[in-house]
């Protein structure tokens, strides 16, 4: 990691310490498996489950993505869960879809992101996946208390 800066935007400036495509290839590299990949899109396990890895230096972007299931087999409480989720259990990572597809995502700007925030950040992803349909949990901290009234599955 060296210094990176960005421009333009509120919150954008240098960072010391930056995170570069470099540097999160190589944190990747030492925490996951079966990593396939280059120039800033990768993909990979974690604890079983099937992750990506993307990034967008022209803005500083990353995103770390693990494929769930088809949004159309959701059932209505599932999705009424997954949304609560991202509010209390989901912490930095979320659940979201695109293309017809239930994830679990992380989304940060890439220099600011710590080699920790990264580290945590891959359990996140693997933990919603994991929990979907039961406790949809990150693994990490709740905020608030969701309500427990209901069967989430």
């Amino acid at each position: 990691m060296g210094t990176g800066c960005v421009s333009g935007g509120p919150g954008r400036g240098c960072y010391r310490g930056a995170m570069d495509v470099e540097s999160l290839e190589a944190a990747l590299r030492s925490r996951a498996e079966n990593v396939r990949g280059e120039d800033g899109a990768w993909d990979f396990e974690i604890a079983g489950v099937h992750m990506a890895c993307f990034t967008d230096t022209r803005f500083d972007r990353m995103r770390l993505v693990a494929p769930i299931l088809d949004a159309g087999d959701m059932s209505d409480v599932q999705r009424e869960a997954v949304l609560e989720a991202n509010f209390h259990t989901a912490l930095d990572a979320r659940y979201g879809t695109s293309d017809g597809v239930l994830y679990s995502a992380f989304i940060h700007p890439l220099s600011p992101l710590t080699a920790e925030q990264f580290a945590s950040a891959l359990e996140q992803v693997a933990g919603l996946v994991d929990t979907f349909g039961s406790t949809y949990s990150s693994g990490a901290l709740i905020f608030g208390v969701p309500r427990a009234d209901r069967d989430l599955n």
